[in-house]
Protein backbone atom coordinates (compact mmCIF):
# COMPACT_ATOMS: atom_id res chain seq x y z
CA UNK A 1 0.00 0.00 0.00
CA UNK A 2 2.55 2.07 0.84
CA UNK A 3 4.40 1.45 -2.19
CA UNK A 4 1.42 2.42 -4.57
CA UNK A 5 1.04 5.90 -2.49
CA UNK A 6 4.63 6.73 -3.19
CA UNK A 7 4.40 5.81 -6.89
CA UNK A 8 1.22 7.50 -7.14
CA UNK A 9 2.07 10.57 -5.73
CA UNK A 10 5.70 10.53 -7.93
CA UNK A 11 3.50 10.24 -10.93
CA UNK A 12 1.02 12.72 -10.23
CA UNK A 13 3.90 15.64 -9.37
CA UNK A 14 5.45 15.00 -12.68
CA UNK A 15 2.35 15.00 -14.73
CA UNK A 16 1.63 18.54 -12.84
CA UNK A 17 5.04 19.63 -13.60
CA UNK A 18 4.55 19.56 -17.32
CA UNK A 19 5.73 15.85 -17.75
CA UNK A 20 3.90 13.77 -20.02
CA UNK A 21 1.60 10.97 -18.79
CA UNK A 22 3.37 8.14 -20.54
CA UNK A 23 6.84 9.31 -19.20
CA UNK A 24 5.58 9.87 -15.75
CA UNK A 25 4.02 6.14 -15.86
CA UNK A 26 7.49 4.99 -16.66
CA UNK A 27 9.22 6.80 -13.92
CA UNK A 28 6.38 5.54 -11.64
CA UNK A 29 7.32 1.86 -12.78
CA UNK A 30 10.90 2.75 -11.86
CA UNK A 31 10.17 4.11 -8.68
CA UNK A 32 8.07 1.10 -7.32
CA UNK A 33 10.86 -1.09 -8.88
CA UNK A 34 13.61 0.41 -7.06
CA UNK A 35 11.62 0.98 -3.63
CA UNK A 36 10.86 -2.56 -3.91
CA UNK A 37 13.98 -3.93 -4.56
CA UNK A 38 15.45 -1.69 -1.68
CA UNK A 39 12.95 -3.60 0.60
CA UNK A 40 13.90 -6.66 -0.42
CA UNK A 41 17.12 -6.30 0.34
CA UNK A 42 16.06 -4.65 4.02
CA UNK A 43 14.00 -7.41 4.41
CA UNK A 44 16.99 -9.70 3.58
CA UNK A 45 18.93 -8.34 6.27
CA UNK A 46 16.16 -8.48 8.40
CA UNK A 47 15.43 -11.90 8.33
CA UNK A 48 19.07 -12.96 8.25
CA UNK A 49 19.77 -11.27 11.30
CA UNK A 50 16.96 -13.05 12.82
CA UNK A 51 17.14 -16.43 11.67
CA UNK A 52 20.02 -16.86 11.72
CA UNK A 53 19.98 -15.83 15.58
CA UNK A 54 18.25 -18.19 16.06
CA UNK A 55 19.75 -21.32 14.51
CA UNK A 56 23.08 -20.15 16.27
CA UNK A 57 20.62 -20.05 19.79
CA UNK A 58 19.49 -23.51 18.93
CA UNK A 59 22.91 -25.19 17.83
CA UNK A 60 24.55 -24.19 20.80
CA UNK A 61 22.18 -25.49 23.10
CA UNK A 62 21.69 -29.18 21.27
CA UNK A 63 23.49 -32.31 21.56
CA UNK A 64 24.12 -33.40 17.95
CA UNK A 65 27.08 -32.54 15.53
CA UNK A 66 24.83 -32.21 12.62
CA UNK A 67 23.32 -28.67 13.24
CA UNK A 68 26.78 -27.48 14.10
CA UNK A 69 27.93 -28.72 10.69
CA UNK A 70 25.41 -26.98 9.22
CA UNK A 71 25.70 -24.22 10.92
CA UNK A 72 30.09 -23.45 10.04
CA UNK A 73 29.13 -24.64 6.53
CA UNK A 74 27.44 -21.45 6.32
CA UNK A 75 24.14 -23.50 4.79
CA UNK A 76 21.81 -21.54 6.44
CA UNK A 77 23.45 -18.31 5.20
CA UNK A 78 23.45 -19.81 1.69
CA UNK A 79 20.00 -20.93 1.40
CA UNK A 80 18.71 -17.32 2.69
CA UNK A 81 20.50 -16.23 -0.17
CA UNK A 82 18.02 -17.43 -2.22
CA UNK A 83 14.52 -15.26 -0.89
CA UNK A 84 15.86 -11.78 -2.24
CA UNK A 85 15.97 -13.65 -6.06
CA UNK A 86 12.63 -15.03 -4.93
CA UNK A 87 10.82 -12.10 -3.89
CA UNK A 88 12.49 -10.22 -6.90
CA UNK A 89 11.06 -12.68 -9.36
CA UNK A 90 7.26 -12.08 -8.45
CA UNK A 91 8.32 -8.03 -7.99
CA UNK A 92 10.05 -7.35 -11.11
CA UNK A 93 6.41 -8.84 -13.28
CA UNK A 94 4.83 -6.07 -11.51
CA UNK A 95 6.45 -3.09 -11.27
CA UNK A 96 8.25 -3.10 -14.77
CA UNK A 97 5.32 -4.42 -17.19
CA UNK A 98 6.02 -1.40 -19.37
CA UNK A 99 9.52 -2.39 -19.71
CA UNK A 100 9.40 -5.77 -21.63
CA UNK A 101 13.13 -5.85 -23.15
CA UNK A 102 14.83 -5.39 -19.02
CA UNK A 103 11.96 -7.03 -17.25
CA UNK A 104 13.30 -10.41 -19.59
CA UNK A 105 17.09 -9.68 -19.53
CA UNK A 106 16.01 -9.06 -15.53
CA UNK A 107 14.55 -12.08 -14.98
CA UNK A 108 16.92 -14.39 -17.05
CA UNK A 109 19.62 -12.61 -14.07
CA UNK A 110 17.36 -13.16 -11.52
CA UNK A 111 17.24 -17.06 -13.02
CA UNK A 112 20.76 -17.76 -13.39
CA UNK A 113 21.50 -15.52 -9.59
CA UNK A 114 18.84 -18.38 -7.78
CA UNK A 115 20.74 -21.17 -10.18
CA UNK A 116 24.13 -20.38 -8.45
CA UNK A 117 22.84 -20.35 -4.90
CA UNK A 118 21.57 -23.32 -4.77
CA UNK A 119 24.90 -24.52 -6.31
CA UNK A 120 26.39 -22.87 -3.24
CA UNK A 121 24.15 -24.34 -1.07
CA UNK A 122 24.12 -27.66 -1.93
CA UNK A 123 28.18 -27.40 -2.11
CA UNK A 124 27.80 -26.13 1.86
CA UNK A 125 25.67 -29.01 2.78
CA UNK A 126 28.14 -31.54 1.03
CA UNK A 127 30.48 -29.87 3.27
CA UNK A 128 28.34 -30.08 6.16
CA UNK A 129 27.83 -34.04 5.37
CA UNK A 130 31.66 -34.28 4.76
CA UNK A 131 32.45 -32.80 8.63
CA UNK A 132 29.58 -35.23 10.17
CA UNK A 133 31.25 -38.43 8.55
CA UNK A 134 35.08 -37.58 9.91
CA UNK A 135 33.28 -38.00 13.13
CA UNK A 136 32.28 -41.65 12.26
CA UNK A 137 35.26 -44.55 13.22
CA UNK A 138 34.36 -45.61 9.31
CA UNK A 139 35.90 -42.24 7.99
CA UNK A 140 39.43 -43.26 8.59
CA UNK A 141 38.91 -46.62 6.34
CA UNK A 142 36.55 -45.27 3.91
CA UNK A 143 37.49 -41.66 3.18
CA UNK A 144 34.49 -39.75 0.76
CA UNK A 145 36.21 -36.58 -0.04
CA UNK A 146 36.96 -37.80 -3.21
CA UNK A 147 33.60 -39.08 -4.54
CA UNK A 148 31.93 -35.59 -2.96
CA UNK A 149 34.16 -33.61 -5.08
CA UNK A 150 33.14 -35.84 -8.24
CA UNK A 151 29.64 -34.77 -7.60
CA UNK A 152 30.50 -31.34 -6.76
CA UNK A 153 32.13 -31.19 -10.16
CA UNK A 154 29.29 -32.53 -12.00
CA UNK A 155 26.78 -30.19 -9.96
CA UNK A 156 28.56 -27.29 -11.28
CA UNK A 157 28.78 -28.39 -14.52
CA UNK A 158 25.04 -28.98 -15.53
CA UNK A 159 24.48 -25.88 -13.20
CA UNK A 160 26.93 -23.88 -15.69
CA UNK A 161 24.96 -25.27 -18.75
CA UNK A 162 21.80 -24.65 -16.82
CA UNK A 163 22.91 -20.91 -16.30
CA UNK A 164 23.92 -20.52 -19.93
CA UNK A 165 20.99 -22.02 -21.29
CA UNK A 166 18.87 -19.28 -19.67
CA UNK A 167 21.16 -16.53 -20.56
CA UNK A 168 20.94 -17.40 -24.17
CA UNK A 169 17.34 -18.54 -24.19
CA UNK A 170 18.17 -22.01 -25.43
CA UNK A 171 17.39 -25.65 -24.10
CA UNK A 172 19.16 -27.18 -22.30
CA UNK A 173 19.37 -30.77 -23.62
CA UNK A 174 20.21 -28.48 -26.54
CA UNK A 175 23.59 -27.72 -24.48
CA UNK A 176 23.93 -31.10 -23.65
CA UNK A 177 24.14 -32.64 -26.92
CA UNK A 178 26.55 -30.20 -28.20
CA UNK A 179 29.07 -31.33 -25.62
CA UNK A 180 29.52 -34.47 -27.32
CA UNK A 181 32.08 -32.40 -30.24
CA UNK A 182 33.94 -31.52 -26.40
CA UNK A 183 34.16 -34.52 -25.26
CA UNK A 184 38.17 -34.72 -26.21
CA UNK A 185 38.48 -30.73 -24.40
CA UNK A 186 36.52 -32.22 -21.51
CA UNK A 187 38.49 -35.40 -20.96
CA UNK A 188 41.81 -33.32 -21.30
CA UNK A 189 40.80 -30.47 -19.00
CA UNK A 190 39.30 -33.20 -16.21
CA UNK A 191 41.91 -35.76 -16.66
CA UNK A 192 43.33 -35.75 -13.55
CA UNK A 193 39.82 -35.90 -11.94
CA UNK A 194 38.87 -39.01 -14.00
CA UNK A 195 42.14 -40.55 -13.04
CA UNK A 196 41.79 -39.40 -8.86
CA UNK A 197 38.44 -41.06 -8.84
CA UNK A 198 39.17 -44.27 -10.79
CA UNK A 199 42.21 -44.43 -8.39
CA UNK A 200 40.01 -43.33 -5.35
CA UNK A 201 37.76 -46.81 -6.09
CA UNK A 202 40.66 -48.84 -6.31
CA UNK A 203 42.32 -47.14 -3.24
CA UNK A 204 39.09 -47.91 -1.28
CA UNK A 205 37.69 -51.09 -2.31
CA UNK A 206 41.33 -52.17 -1.87
CA UNK A 207 42.13 -50.57 1.59
CA UNK A 208 45.37 -49.44 0.16
CA UNK A 209 45.56 -46.50 2.38
CA UNK A 210 43.52 -44.33 4.70
CA UNK A 211 44.15 -41.06 6.51
CA UNK A 212 46.94 -41.28 9.28
CA UNK A 213 48.43 -44.46 7.93
CA UNK A 214 52.42 -44.11 7.64
CA UNK A 215 53.74 -44.31 4.25
CA UNK A 216 56.78 -44.37 2.34
CA UNK A 217 57.07 -43.41 -1.54
CA UNK A 218 60.73 -43.05 -3.09
CA UNK A 219 59.73 -41.07 -6.72
CA UNK A 220 57.79 -37.89 -4.64
CA UNK A 221 60.06 -38.15 -1.57
CA UNK A 222 56.69 -38.64 0.75
CA UNK A 223 57.61 -40.41 3.78
CA UNK A 224 55.15 -39.82 6.55
CA UNK A 225 51.30 -39.79 8.08
CA UNK A 226 48.31 -39.57 4.93
CA UNK A 227 46.76 -36.26 6.17
CA UNK A 228 44.06 -35.40 3.33
CA UNK A 229 42.94 -37.80 0.55
CA UNK A 230 41.06 -36.15 -2.22
CA UNK A 231 39.73 -36.08 -5.56
CA UNK A 232 42.95 -35.90 -6.87
CA UNK A 233 45.61 -35.55 -4.64
CA UNK A 234 47.03 -36.98 -1.20
CA UNK A 235 48.76 -34.93 1.22
CA UNK A 236 51.55 -36.40 3.31
CA UNK A 237 52.70 -34.80 6.09
CA UNK A 238 56.73 -35.88 6.47
CA UNK A 239 58.34 -36.52 9.45
CA UNK A 240 59.91 -33.50 9.25
CA UNK A 241 56.79 -31.70 8.94
CA UNK A 242 57.21 -30.38 5.77
CA UNK A 243 53.69 -31.55 3.10
CA UNK A 244 54.13 -33.72 0.29
CA UNK A 245 51.07 -33.63 -2.22
CA UNK A 246 51.09 -37.09 -4.05
CA UNK A 247 48.78 -37.27 -7.28
CA UNK A 248 46.32 -39.96 -6.03
CA UNK A 249 46.46 -42.01 -9.27
CA UNK A 250 50.25 -42.60 -8.56
CA UNK A 251 49.32 -44.36 -5.21
CA UNK A 252 47.51 -47.05 -7.72
CA UNK A 253 50.27 -46.67 -10.33
CA UNK A 254 53.22 -46.69 -8.46
CA UNK A 255 54.07 -48.72 -5.50
CA UNK A 256 54.86 -47.25 -2.07
CA UNK A 257 55.40 -48.87 1.27
CA UNK A 258 52.51 -48.24 4.20
CA UNK A 259 53.38 -48.98 7.39
CA UNK A 260 50.07 -49.87 8.91
CA UNK A 261 50.61 -53.50 9.50
CA UNK A 262 53.35 -52.87 11.50
CA UNK A 263 51.15 -50.42 13.54
CA UNK A 264 48.75 -52.74 13.78
CA UNK A 265 50.45 -56.04 14.45
CA UNK A 266 51.85 -54.33 17.73
CA UNK A 267 55.52 -54.34 16.83
CA UNK A 268 58.25 -53.20 15.02
CA UNK A 269 60.77 -54.88 13.51
CA UNK A 270 64.63 -54.65 14.67
CA UNK A 271 66.93 -56.24 12.18
CA UNK A 272 70.54 -55.70 12.22
CA UNK A 273 73.62 -57.98 12.45
CA UNK A 274 76.90 -57.48 13.91
CA UNK A 275 80.04 -58.67 12.16
CA UNK A 276 82.37 -60.96 13.48
CA UNK A 277 86.14 -61.22 13.11
CA UNK A 278 86.51 -64.76 11.97
CA UNK A 279 89.77 -65.46 13.08
CA UNK A 280 88.93 -65.12 17.11
CA UNK A 281 86.03 -68.19 16.62
CA UNK A 282 87.71 -71.07 17.84
CA UNK A 283 86.35 -73.92 20.10
CA UNK A 284 85.86 -74.07 23.57
CA UNK A 285 88.32 -74.90 26.15
CA UNK A 286 87.50 -76.49 29.63
CA UNK A 287 88.93 -73.21 31.22
CA UNK A 288 86.32 -70.90 28.45
CA UNK A 289 83.52 -73.44 29.40
CA UNK A 290 84.51 -72.98 33.16
CA UNK A 291 84.31 -68.86 32.95
CA UNK A 292 81.07 -69.41 30.67
CA UNK A 293 78.78 -71.13 33.38
CA UNK A 294 79.34 -68.04 35.29
CA UNK A 295 77.52 -65.89 32.69
CA UNK A 296 73.87 -66.79 34.28
CA UNK A 297 71.76 -65.99 30.92
CA UNK A 298 73.89 -69.06 29.51
CA UNK A 299 75.20 -71.17 32.59
CA UNK A 300 72.38 -73.96 31.78
CA UNK A 301 72.65 -73.97 28.17
CA UNK A 302 76.35 -74.27 28.47
CA UNK A 303 76.15 -77.48 31.01
CA UNK A 304 73.26 -79.11 28.81
CA UNK A 305 75.31 -78.81 25.80
CA UNK A 306 78.61 -79.98 27.56
CA UNK A 307 76.92 -83.08 28.84
CA UNK A 308 75.08 -83.92 25.45
CA UNK A 309 78.19 -83.23 23.70
CA UNK A 310 80.21 -85.01 26.32
CA UNK A 311 78.07 -88.04 26.16
CA UNK A 312 77.90 -88.47 22.32
CA UNK A 313 81.48 -88.34 22.31
CA UNK A 314 81.72 -91.52 24.86
CA UNK A 315 79.61 -93.54 23.30
CA UNK A 316 81.42 -92.91 19.63
CA UNK A 317 84.83 -93.63 21.41
CA UNK A 318 85.93 -90.21 20.32
CA UNK A 319 89.37 -88.96 20.52
CA UNK A 320 89.50 -86.27 22.61
CA UNK A 321 92.95 -85.31 21.80
CA UNK A 322 92.47 -83.70 18.92
CA UNK A 323 89.85 -81.24 18.87
CA UNK A 324 87.85 -80.88 15.31
CA UNK A 325 87.23 -84.98 16.38
CA UNK A 326 83.60 -85.32 17.59
CA UNK A 327 81.58 -82.50 18.77
CA UNK A 328 82.85 -79.44 20.21
CA UNK A 329 81.01 -75.91 21.66
CA UNK A 330 82.46 -73.19 20.46
CA UNK A 331 82.35 -69.30 21.68
CA UNK A 332 80.37 -68.27 18.53
CA UNK A 333 77.98 -70.62 19.39
CA UNK A 334 77.59 -70.05 22.99
CA UNK A 335 77.69 -66.29 22.05
CA UNK A 336 74.67 -67.41 19.64
CA UNK A 337 72.74 -68.64 22.77
CA UNK A 338 73.88 -66.01 25.04
CA UNK A 339 72.13 -63.25 22.39
CA UNK A 340 69.12 -65.45 22.04
CA UNK A 341 68.42 -65.87 26.30
CA UNK A 342 69.47 -62.08 26.31
CA UNK A 343 66.70 -61.06 24.16
CA UNK A 344 64.14 -63.48 25.64
CA UNK A 345 64.89 -61.76 28.96
CA UNK A 346 64.37 -58.09 27.63
CA UNK A 347 60.99 -57.12 28.83
CA UNK A 348 60.77 -54.42 25.38
CA UNK A 349 60.97 -57.65 22.83
CA UNK A 350 57.28 -59.65 21.95
CA UNK A 351 58.01 -63.32 22.21
CA UNK A 352 55.03 -64.20 20.02
CA UNK A 353 55.91 -62.87 17.12
CA UNK A 354 59.39 -63.76 14.84
CA UNK A 355 62.61 -64.13 16.95
CA UNK A 356 65.66 -65.09 15.17
CA UNK A 357 69.62 -64.92 16.43
CA UNK A 358 71.00 -66.61 12.97
CA UNK A 359 74.43 -66.40 11.49
CA UNK A 360 74.38 -64.83 7.54
CA UNK A 361 76.70 -66.17 5.18
CA UNK A 362 80.44 -65.31 5.74
CA UNK A 363 81.70 -62.69 3.48
CA UNK A 364 85.35 -60.57 3.21
CA UNK A 365 83.57 -58.26 5.93
CA UNK A 366 83.61 -61.40 8.91
CA UNK A 367 80.63 -63.24 9.59
CA UNK A 368 77.67 -61.62 10.40
CA UNK A 369 75.58 -61.93 13.37
CA UNK A 370 71.70 -61.01 12.95
CA UNK A 371 69.34 -60.16 15.14
CA UNK A 372 66.00 -60.55 13.62
CA UNK A 373 62.56 -59.65 16.77
CA UNK A 374 60.30 -57.58 16.86
CA UNK A 375 59.82 -54.11 19.78
CA UNK A 376 57.14 -53.85 21.79
CA UNK A 377 57.15 -50.44 21.23
CA UNK A 378 56.56 -48.64 17.59
CA UNK A 379 57.30 -44.67 18.81
CA UNK A 380 60.05 -43.96 16.66
CA UNK A 381 62.42 -42.48 19.20
CA UNK A 382 61.89 -45.00 21.67
CA UNK A 383 61.98 -47.77 19.73
CA UNK A 384 65.71 -46.49 18.58
CA UNK A 385 66.44 -46.20 22.38
CA UNK A 386 65.51 -49.76 22.82
CA UNK A 387 67.62 -51.10 19.46
CA UNK A 388 70.74 -48.76 20.58
CA UNK A 389 70.80 -50.19 24.25
CA UNK A 390 70.37 -53.38 23.14
CA UNK A 391 73.33 -53.17 20.19
CA UNK A 392 75.43 -51.12 23.21
CA UNK A 393 74.98 -54.51 25.81
CA UNK A 394 75.85 -56.67 22.53
CA UNK A 395 78.87 -54.60 21.98
CA UNK A 396 80.03 -54.60 25.10
CA UNK A 397 79.63 -58.70 25.33
CA UNK A 398 81.33 -59.71 22.49
CA UNK A 399 85.28 -59.78 24.40
CA UNK A 400 83.88 -61.78 27.33
CA UNK A 401 83.69 -64.61 24.83
CA UNK A 402 86.77 -64.49 23.45
CA UNK A 403 85.16 -62.93 20.20
CA UNK A 404 86.11 -59.72 18.24
CA UNK A 405 84.21 -57.40 16.17
CA UNK A 406 85.54 -56.91 12.44
CA UNK A 407 86.06 -53.88 11.23
CA UNK A 408 88.34 -52.19 8.29
CA UNK A 409 91.17 -50.47 10.12
CA UNK A 410 91.86 -46.55 9.96
CA UNK A 411 94.65 -44.42 10.38
CA UNK A 412 94.85 -45.05 13.22
CA UNK A 413 95.67 -48.43 12.84
CA UNK A 414 98.14 -47.99 10.34
CA UNK A 415 99.73 -45.28 12.50
CA UNK A 416 99.80 -48.05 15.28
CA UNK A 417 101.53 -50.29 13.13
CA UNK A 418 104.40 -48.41 11.81
CA UNK A 419 105.38 -47.51 15.39
CA UNK A 420 105.43 -50.60 16.73
CA UNK A 421 107.51 -51.94 13.43
CA UNK A 422 110.35 -49.55 13.64
CA UNK A 423 110.40 -49.42 17.32
CA UNK A 424 113.46 -52.27 18.56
Amino acid sequence: MILLQIGSAAKEWLMQNGFSHHFAEDIRNITDFVISFALIIAFYFVLKYVVLAVVRKITRKSSTTWDDALYTSRFFHKVLLLIPGVLLGFIAPITLTEFPVALARLMQLTQIYLVFVALFAINSFLNAIYEIYQGFEVSKSKPIKGYLQVFKIILFVVGAIIAISVFLGKSPVLLLGGLGAFSAILLLVFKDPILGLVAGIQISANDMVRPGDWIVQGKSGADGVVTEISLTTVKVQNWDRTITTVPTYSLVAESFTNWRGMEESGGRRIKRSINIDMNSIRFCSREMLDRFKQIELVKGYVEHKNFELEQYNTTNNIDNSVLVNGRRQTNLGVFRAYLSAYLRSNQNIRQDMTFLVRQLQPGESGIPMEIYVFSKVQEWAKYEDIQSDIFDHILAAIPEFELQVFQNPSGADFRNLGVKTHNP
